[in-house]
């Protein structure tokens, strides 16, 4: 038995009578029916929701999460594709070790589209999550014909239909004819608690000219942390650091990402570089990118655990 969770997305999306504009509007057997697979192992449908992924937010991404965890089966869940890499890295963060295989996909055409890739992606994913090769992988995404691990996936493109990557590593697998292939085991840390809520964690995006208005803002709302999606190797400039001694000192903790696709953040730099960066407080995260850190961030923050212990198991 493999379930199939609905959350709405593109995938379920219809044009609305009255305005012409997509709303996700198709159920889980809507969905089932489009595959037009008499083969196709027994499933049982969970509605979870319908919402566009651009507003699945916090508060109902780790009710998802918790509603997979609790099927205690291999899962498969439809899902739009905007945030779908923030959503499947909360639930692998929180997935146990020894937990059936946990699949998203969706779709990057409607689901009245002639050439919609929803069934495809779909009947893949469920192929994916029935397998041996899948479990013990943590939560993936299965989209175009491929397997992607949570940690790495990212989506690189805003219509095509091979909408996600995994920069610098590939993906871990494929689909092809009906048989499941996987490559490379991705790299799993241990299962973080599940919180009774996520942290609150903003995320800045660097560029040039720069200044510490939004972290300040960031500070005085409330965050209890801030992630810096800085430029190359993790750099800032000197108004930035000043910005993030601020918020260090008020006991919000700030963690340097890149905003390049590929390689890992150092403190190198000064002057307002990494280097600076460091001398001032900020954390770094590696070749994680700035998504992931905060979805890391709330969900450890929200267990109680600090943003430096996070980090170590990212």
């Amino acid at each position: 038995m493999i379930i199939v969770v609905t959350t709405g997305g593109t995938i379920s999306m219809r044009p609305d009578p009255a305005t012409g504009k997509l709303v996700p509007a198709a159920s889980g057997e809507e969905l089932v029916q489009m595959l037009h697979w008499p083969e196709a192992p027994p499933l049982e449908l969970d509605d979870f929701a319908r919402v566009p992924s651009f507003d699945m937010h916090g508060a109902l991404a780790l009710s998802l999460a918790r509603r997979v965890l609790d099927h205690r089966a291999p899962v498969v869940v439809t899902h739009g594709t905007d945030t779908m890499e923030e959503t499947v890295y909360l639930i692998d963060r929180l997935l146990p070790e020894d937990a059936a295989p946990v699949v998203l996909t969706g779709a990057q055409r409607g689901a009245d589209e002639a050439d919609t890739d929803g069934p495809r992606n779909l009947r893949d994913a469920i192929l994916v999550a029935g397998s041996e090769q899948a479990r013990g992988r943590g939560a993936l995404i299965v989209f175009g014909g491929e397997i992607h691990s949570a940690r790495e996936v990212r989506k690189t493109h805003t219509s095509a239909v091979r909408a996600f990557t995994s920069p610098e590593y590939g993906p871990i697998g494929s689909v092809d004819a009906g048989r499941v292939v996987v490559r490379r085991q991705p790299e799993r840390q241990l299962p973080l608690p599940v919180p009774d809520e996520l942290a609150p964690v903003d995320l800045i995006r660097l560029h040039a000219g720069s200044d510490a208005r939004f972290l300040r803002t960031a500070v005085e709302s409330g965050a209890r942390a801030i992630v810096l999606e800085g430029t190359g190797r993790g750099n800032a400039n000197e108004q930035v650091v000043e910005g993030v001694r601020e918020a260090v000192a008020a006991s919000v903790a700030v963690v340097v990402c890149s905003r390049c696709l590929e390689g890992r953040v150092e403190p190198v730099y000064g002057r307002g570089g990494g280097r600076d960066l460091a001398d001032a407080g900020a954390l770094f995260a590696g070749d994680l990118a700035g998504p992931k850190v905060r979805v890391l961030l709330q969900v450890a923050l929200g267990s109680g655990i600090d943003a430096a212990s996070a980090l170590e198991a990212a």
